[in-house]
């Protein structure tokens, strides 16, 4: 997602997410949102340990 920019992923990212243990809701509802997500999209950073 990251270097494609293409976000349309997010919903799986939020079900991996919570597969994986992740139990924020602030997290979880942002990747299954209808908003549009972008490069420096803060859960993605978040994943990815970026600053």
């Amino acid at each position: 997602m990251y270097e494609s920019r293409d976000f349309g992923a997010m919903p799986i990212l939020a079900d991996a997410l919570q597969d994986a243990g992740c139990d924020s809701d602030d997290i979880l509802n942002h990747c299954r949102s209808d908003g549009v997500h972008v490069r420096g999209c803060w859960v993605v950073d978040l994943v990815l340990g970026k600053e």
